[in-house]
C-alpha cells in the first residue's frame, strides 16, 4: 500500500487532493497538519473522508512547519487520536506523552536528515519500546549502500517496519521495502510539491514501478549511473514486463563512479537479475564480468550485465547492434540492399564517449569509412587511434562530404533543445543525418537537416533497439518493440509525461 502525503496551506485544497487522490486509486492519505495556514480543523478535514487518514504534525526541528506552540500540537494529534483517525504519527519523544486510545493505531517515527547513523537497530529497538502499531524509520541516504542497511533492517524486523531512506540514493529503498515487509511506503502528490527529498509522486509509483504488485518473489533488475534520476529506462522497462505479465521491477541506480565494485557487492542482498549500464560504469561493468561478447571486448564497455547458470556477470553490448540497425535503417528503409548498406559510405561521427566508441567500431567493422571529431581533440584523436580511422578538428568537421553524419555527443539535448552540432549549412541533400539524443525525439539537428532534404533517424531508434536487446537477454523473451517505442515517446513528450 503507498501512503500518499498532502501538505497544503488550506483545509479547502486538503480535502480536493484527498478525494482526487481516491479516485486514482489511493487507499491510504497522509494529512499533514503542520502546513496548514490556519489553526488545524481537524473534525473538518476527516469528515467523509474517501480513504483511511495518517494524521501528521511536524516541527521545524523534524523538517516540518509548524508555527505554534508544543502544547497546541500535542493537543492537536490528541485531537485527532479522540476522533479515531486510522493511523496518527507521533515522534520518538513524545509518544510517551500521548496515550494509546480507540481504535486508532500508533506509528512511532524516527528521521535523520542528515545521514544513516551507525547505530540503525539501536534506534529501531528503542522505537519498539514506545508502544508502536508501526514503527517508521527514515534516514537520509549519503550512499548506495545506506538503502541496502534499511532494507535489512525491515526484512528482519519482528515489529511492523516502514524503513527507507530519503535523497537520491534512497529511492530505491522507497519502492522495494513492500517487498521486504513495510506495511506502507510514502509518495507525494505530485513530483512538484515534493514533501521529503527523493520522494516520488502517487503516480510514478504506481504507473512506473507497480508499487502494489511488487511482491517478496518480485525479480529486481535496474539500471546503475551516475547521474540517473531523468533516465527513462525503468519506464520502459516496467512497462514492457506488465505487459508481458512478468513478475519484475527494474529500478534506477545511483552508483558514484568509483563505487561500482563495492556497490553491486551490497546490492547481492537484493538479488539483482540484470543491469543496464550507463555513464560513466561503462567500462568498469566490463572489468567486473567473467566473460563478454566480442562487441564488449573490442570496444573495452559494456551496457549489460546479466548473470549466467553459476550466477556470476556476464557483459554485454547492446548499443552495438542497435546503432548499426539505426543506420541501416535510414539508408534502406525497405531492407533490399544486397551488402551491407554501410559499407563503403563516408561517415562523420561527432563525440568521443562511450555511445561513440559502439558507434564508431561498429561503423569501421561494417565497411564504413569513419572520420572522428570531438571538441576535445586529444579525446578524439585518441578514438581515432583506437578504431583505426581518420580524425578531424571540430572547427574542420563540415569541410569535407560525407554520406553519413552521426551526432554521439549530448548536444541538444533537453534541456538545451536549441543547440546543434552541425550547422545546417555543412549539410548537403541526401545526406543521412543520424542523432542519438532521443530527449526530445525532434532534435534541433534533425529538424535542420529535413529542411536541407537530408534523411533522417532519430535516437528513439536506437535506445529503444538496445533496451529491446537488454530486455530479451533479461527475460529471454521476444521484446514487446512497439509497446517499448511507444512508451518512451509518451515519456519524452510534453503531455504525456508520468
Amino acid at each position: 500500500m503507498i501512503c500518499v502525503s498532502i501538505g497544503r496551506t488550506r483545509h479547502k485544497m486538503v480535502k480536493m487532493e484527498h478525494r482526487a487522490l481516491a479516485e486514482k486509486g489511493a487507499e491510504l492519505v497522509e494529512l499533514r497538519l503542520d502546513w496548514i495556514a490556519r489553526p488545524a480543523d481537524v473534525d473538518r478535514l476527516i469528515k467523509d473522508r474517501p480513504t483511511p487518514v495518517v494524521i501528521t504534525c511536524r516541527r521545524p526541528a523534524d523538517k516540518g512547519r509548524w508555527n505554534r506552540s508544543e502544547e497546541q500540537r500535542l493537543a492537536v494529534l490528541r485531537t485527532a487520536i479522540v476522533s479515531e483517525v486510522e493511523y496518527v504519527d507521533l515522534e520518538e519523544d513524545i509518544a510517551d506523552q500521548i496515550p494509546r486510545y480507540g481504535k486508532t493505531k500508533r506509528i512511532i517515527s524516527h528521521h535523520n536528515f542528515d545521514e544513516t547513523p551507525d547505530n540503525l537497530e539501536d534506534i529501531h529497538a528503542s522505537l519498539c519500546k514506545k508502544d508502536p502499531d508501526i514503527v517508521k524509520l527514515v534516514t537520509m541516504a549519503n550512499s548506495p549502500e545506506d538503502s541496502i542497511r534499511i532494507l535489512k533492517l525491515v526484512a528482519n524486523a519482528k515489529v511492523p517496519t516502514i524503513g527507507f531512506c530519503m535523497g537520491e540514493y534512497g529511492v530505491i529503498s522507497r519502492i522495494l521495502c513492500g517487498k521486504y515487509g513495510a506495511p506502507f511506503t510514502y509518495a507525494t502528490f505530485s513530483r512538484e510539491r515534493e514533501l521529503a527529498p527523493g520522494q516520488l509522486s502517487f503516480s510514478e509509483m504506481t504507473k512506473i514501478y507497480g508499487y502494489d504488485q511488487i511482491g517478496p518473489e518480485t525479480a529486481v533488475y535496474g539500471v546503475v549511473g551516475d547521474p540517473i534520476a531523468h533516465s527513462l529506462s525503468p519506464l520502459i522497462h516496467n512497462f514492457a514486463f506488465r505487459h508481458d505479465k512478468i513478475d519484475a521491477v527494474y529500478l534506477p541506480f545511483r552508483v558514484p563512479k568509483d563505487r561500482l565494485t563495492e556497490t553491486l557487492q551490497e546490492f547481492e542482498w537484493l538479488n539483482v537479475q540484470g543491469y543496464s549500464v550507463t555513464i560513466p560504469h561503462k567500462a568498469g561493468a566490463l572489468k567486473l564480468a567473467e566473460n563478454a561478447d566480442d562487441a564488449s571486448e573490442s570496444m573495452g564497455v559494456a551496457n549489460t550485465l546479466i548473470r549466467d547458470q553459476n550466477n556470476a556477470w556476464q557483459a554485454r553490448n547492446t548499443d552495438y547492434n542497435a546503432a548499426l540497425d539505426s543506420i541501416r535503417l535510414g539508408l534502406d528503409p525497405q531492407g533490399t540492399a544486397t551488402g551491407d548498406p554501410i559499407n563503403g559510405k563516408q561517415v562523420l561521427l561527432l563525440g568521443a564517449g562511450g555511445v561513440s566508441q559502439a558507434i564508431g567500431a561498429g561503423v569501421v567493422n561494417a565497411g564504413g569509412a569513419l572520420t572522428v571529431s570531438n571538441r576535445s581533440r586529444k579525446r578524439g584523436e585518441k578514438l581515432a587511434t583506437e578504431l583505426g580511422c581518420a580524425y578531424s578538428s571540430w572547427e574542420n568537421r563540415g569541410s569535407s562530404f560525407y554520406d553519413v553524419l552521426i551526432n554521439g555527443t549530448s548536444v541538444g539535448m533537453y534541456p538545451n533543445v536549441n543547440e546543434t552540432p552541425f550547422p545546417q549549412n555543412f549539410m548537403h541533400d541526401d545526406m543521412l543525418v543520424f542523432d542519438t539524443v532521443y530527449n526530445p525525439e525532434n532534435t534541433l539537428l534533425l529538424k535542420q537537416s529535413r529542411e536541407r532534404n537530408c534523411k533522417t533517424v532519430s535516437g528513439i531508434e536506437m535506445f529503444v533497439r538496445q533496451a529491446a536487446a537488454q530486455y530479451q537477454l533479461f527475460t529471454g523473451k521476444e521484446p514487446p518493440l512497439e509497446v517499448m517505442r511507444k512508451t518512451l515517446r509518451t515519456g519524452i513528450s510534453a503531455v504525456g509525461k508520468l
